[in-house]
């Protein structure tokens, strides 16, 4: 095994095609790391992790031509033994990056923090949407636990698909410090920044009012005890932002749970 298959590899895929009511996330990933790497800021994370100086491997942003070309990038690194963290784009990326993850750990438990629970069966008559990639998930891989937090948008259809699949939904009505979920298997993060109140995250293409604070996610994600295998942070979209401050947030995030990553090894 090579001495970069151990790092923690941190991806962009600036894909936003599948997304509805607006694009723009496909512009987020360079912006994020712009943010990340930034001489007003420092690479130290609250938990005393310097990325800077563990074995992280930024290799950049890659062009995609076809959604699914993104599993057999994640595909290739999970064989050779790395991690990955991926910055998107829309949500509609988390499905490949998710598929790939399955082939090898195939009762994943993920923690998804997101406005929308994306449970859709298809959307304007796209199964592959980013309103869809957790239907297309829990189809493909049944074993897995989804926990969803952060939820404030349930429809009936989506409510419907949740009982289907399983999922278990923690509202945002609902939500207490104290009602955190337990995970003890390898995990995967996926962060919608709309999962975020857009007082805190005003660049992201749906506003939904009465989300996370930025300072609950953060804890949330220093909380978790069990290894995390992967994660993503997606839905930034630029062209809707105030002064950089969802760019310093995704970056915030991204620093967090790499630091997190590391703190608690791969398992």
């Amino acid at each position: 095994m090579k001495p970069e298959d151990e790092k923690i590899v941190l991806a962009g895929f600036p894909w936003d095609q599948k997304s509805s009511f607006m694009r723009g996330c496909a512009d987020a990933p360079p912006l994020i790391r712009e943010s990340l790497y930034s001489y007003a800021s420092n690479t130290t994370a609250e938990n005393g992790v310097d990325i800077r100086r563990e074995s992280i491997l930024d290799v950049g942003d890659f062009e995609i031509d076809n959604l699914m070309e993104i599993e057999e990038i994640v595909a290739g690194r999970l064989k050779s033994g790395g991690r990955i963290l991926s910055m998107g784009g829309g949500h509609s990326v988390t499905f490949p990056i998710l598929k790939a993850y399955t082939v090898l750990y195939p009762d994943l438990e993920i923690l998804h923090i997101d406005a929308h629970p994306d449970l859709y069966h298809e959307l304007e008559g796209d199964p592959l949407s980013h309103a869809c990639p957790f239907a297309r998930i829990m189809e493909a891989a049944p074993e897995v636990r989804l926990v969803q937090m952060g939820i404030r948008t349930l429809n009936a259809h989506q409510k419907e698909q949740s009982q289907k699949f399983g999922t278990e939904i923690i509202e945002m009505k609902a939500f207490s410090p104290d009602r955190l979920p337990q995970f003890t298997r390898p995990l995967y993060i996926s962060i919608d920044l709309d999962g975020i109140d857009p007082a805190f995250a005003p660049g992201v293409s749906h506003h939904e009012p009465g989300g996370f604070s930025t300072r609950e996610v953060i804890q949330l994600i220093g909380n978790i005890d069990t290894p995390i295998i992967g994660a993503d942070v997606v839905e930034y979209n630029p062209l809707r932002d105030v002064n950089g401050i969802t760019a310093a947030l995704g970056a915030k995030l991204v620093k967090e749970l790499l630091s997190k990553m590391v703190e608690n090894g791969k398992g």
